[in-house]
C-alpha cells in the first residue's frame, strides 16, 4: 500500500514537472535575454529563443525590435537571404530605421543600406498615395503629418539617388504642395481662442463692418482651375559646387496679372543661391491662372535640380 501511494506520488510530481518546465523556459525568453545572448555573441541561441517569442506573440511595441534582432543574429550566422528578409519586414514597418553606428557593424550598416536603397523607392510612392488619400478624405491631419513624414523620408541618404530621378522627383514636388494645402487646411479648421469677457455698456456699440474676404488662392488640387502658362521663369545660374545632387523646391503665388507677388523657398539648396532664386523669381511673368475664363491668383511649385559639375 505505502509503495503503491509513494509510486503514485512520483509520477504525479514528474508530470507537474512536465507541464511546469516549457512554461519556465517560455518566461525566460524576453527580448531583453536576446539582446544578452546576441551582446555576447551566442548569436544561434538569441535566434533560437527571438523565434519562440515570435512564435508565442510579441507585443506591437517590441515585433520591430525583434525582427531588428533576427536580423543581426542571422547576419552575424553567414544566412544572408534570411537575414534580407528579417530587414525587409524591418524597413517595411518602418522606412525611417537604419541602425546607430554605435550599437551595429558597419557590415550590419550596409546590409541595411543595401535593402533600404531596394525598397524605399516603392515605399516612399506608397507612403505618398496613403498621405493623398486622407488629404482627399479631408483628414487634413493626417495628411500633414503624412507628407511631413514623405519629405523626412526623401532627405534620407539611401533614396538620395532615386530621389533625383522620376517618378520621385516629381512627387517630391506634389509632396511640398499637398503638405502646404494641408498645413493651411488645420489652420483654417482650428477654433479661434475664446474672446475675453466684455463689461457691460450702457448702449451698444455700432457693429463695424466685417473685414474683406482675403481672396482664393487656387491650387493643383483645384482641378476646375486652368494652371497658369510660363511666360518668363529664368533660373540663376548656380556658381558654387557641389558634391551630390541636390533638389529645390520654390513656392510663389501668382496674381490674376500674371506676376509673382510671393516667393518662398521649401526646399532649400544653398543659403546664398536660394537668396539668388528669390530674386529672380519676383520678375518671373505668366499668363494667370483661370477658373471659367476668369483669372485667379494660384499657388505654383517649381523643383530645381543642381548638379555636381
Amino acid at each position: 500500500m505505502i509503495q503503491s501511494v509513494r509510486r503514485t506520488w512520483v509520477g504525479a510530481f514528474l508530470s507537474a514537472v512536465i507541464i511546469v518546465w516549457p512554461a519556465a523556459v517560455i518566461a525566460e525568453d524576453s527580448l531583453s535575454s536576446a539582446r544578452d545572448l546576441y551582446a555576447a555573441a551566442a548569436y544561434e541561441d538569441a535566434l533560437a529563443a527571438l523565434d519562440r517569442l515570435r512564435a508565442g506573440g510579441v507585443r506591437v511595441d517590441e515585433n520591430r525590435a525583434v525582427d531588428q534582432y533576427r536580423a543581426f543574429c542571422l547576419l552575424a550566422l553567414g544566412k544572408s537571404t534570411e537575414a534580407a528578409q528579417a530587414i525587409e519586414a524591418v524597413v517595411s514597418a518602418d522606412p525611417s530605421y537604419h541602425p546607430s553606428d554605435s550599437d551595429v557593424s558597419p557590415r550590419v550598416r550596409a546590409a541595411f543600406s543595401d535593402v533600404r536603397r531596394r525598397l524605399l523607392p516603392d515605399l516612399a510612392q506608397q507612403k505618398y498615395v496613403q498621405a493623398k488619400a486622407a488629404f482627399d478624405r479631408k483628414d487634413y491631419r493626417t495628411a500633414s503629418e503624412n507628407f511631413s513624414q514623405l519629405l523626412d523620408l526623401f532627405a534620407d541618404p539611401d533614396l538620395a539617388a532615386a530621389a533625383g530621378r522620376p517618378p520621385l522627383t516629381d512627387l517630391r514636388v506634389l509632396t511640398v504642395g499637398f503638405r502646404e494645402l494641408s498645413v493651411q487646411a488645420v489652420q483654417a479648421l482650428t477654433p479661434p481662442p475664446p474672446l475675453p469677457a466684455v463689461a457691460p455698456q450702457a448702449a451698444p456699440l455700432p457693429a463695424a463692418p466685417p473685414p474683406p474676404e482675403p481672396l482664393r488662392i487656387y491650387a493643383a488640387s483645384d482641378t476646375n482651375v486652368v494652371p497658369p502658362a510660363t511666360v518668363r521663369q529664368d533660373v540663376p545660374p548656380f556658381a558654387g559646387s557641389i558634391f551630390k545632387p541636390i533638389l529645390g523646391v520654390i513656392e510663389v503665388v501668382i496674381d490674376e496679372r500674371g506676376n509673382v507677388i510671393t516667393a518662398t523657398i521649401r526646399g532649400p539648396m544653398n543659403l546664398v543661391y536660394d537668396r539668388q532664386v528669390l530674386q529672380a523669381a519676383s520678375q518671373w511673368r505668366y499668363r494667370p491662372a483661370t477658373l471659367n475664363g476668369m483669372p485667379v491668383r494660384y499657388r505654383k511649385f517649381i523643383q530645381i535640380a543642381l548638379t555636381p559639375k
